[in-house]
């Protein structure tokens, strides 16, 4: 849809109102469950077997921690410039969003609320989360929330089903994709360390991140 002025017109016209899609004539079906994409075109399976829940979180909670300790290092007046040249997403608001997925995740797993794409892209209100260690300690709120719902649990399979805005679908899905999606986030806010000539503290190993879906790019 960026490369095609008119991509825009084709998703309405088929009454897709979210990307990624993937449509064949007058169908199409949302990319987000890969199994889906897989049996949409014609394929069995993917070949990727998704992380238990508990390496979910164990993998989870490492990266927010990450994306914690590396928005301290950022100078607070850095925090208004662009993360990524061709977005226009400040580091302020790429860190708040690495939480706020968290949030929104919790939102859908313990109070219902169907899941959709913008649900992770709320903005923090203005004025507030101005420094690196106001995002760090909303971060800090947010794995303590997701470490209470992970205690509390009684059905740790999480096979139990959410709504999402491509269909019903196990937690699970729902958990893997929040995972790697704040994962994603967080390689890239130390891709703008390195920029800054700042070495990230701690920075995310191939174990850390090993089973998660990833893009290969790391601005895709």
């Amino acid at each position: 849809m960026l490369n095609d002025p008119t991509g825009r017109e084709q998703l309405l016209k088929l009454g897709a109102q979210s990307v990624p899609v993937l449509a064949k004539a007058n169908q199409y079906i949302f990319c987000q469950n890969l199994d889906d994409v897989a049996e949409f075109v014609g394929l069995q399976g993917t070949g990727h077997i998704p992380l238990p829940p508990a390496a979910l979180m164990t993998k989870w909670t490492a990266v927010l921690g990450a994306a914690q300790r590396y928005i301290r290092q950022i100078p607070n007046e850095r925090l208004s410039e662009r993360a990524i040249d061709n977005r226009d997403r400040s580091i302020r608001l790429l860190t708040h969003h690495i939480f706020r997925i968290g949030e929104a995740f919790l939102e859908v797993a313990v109070d219902g609320v169907e899941y959709w794409a913008q649900l992770a892209n709320v903005p923090p209100e203005d004025g507030t989360f101005m420094t690196g260690d106001e995002i760090a300690g909303y971060g800090n709120s947010i794995i303590q929330q997701l470490e209470h719902w992970w205690n509390q649990l009684k059905d740790k399979s999480c096979q139990q089903k959410v709504k999402t805005f491509y269909g019903a679908q196990p937690l699970h899905q729902v958990f893997e994709r929040s995972t790697w999606h704040s994962a994603q986030h967080t390689r890239q806010l130390a891709a703008v360390l390195d920029r800054f000539g700042i070495k990230p503290d701690g920075r995310l190993t191939t174990e850390d991140l090993a089973g998660l879906p990833l893009p290969e790019g790391l601005w895709d």
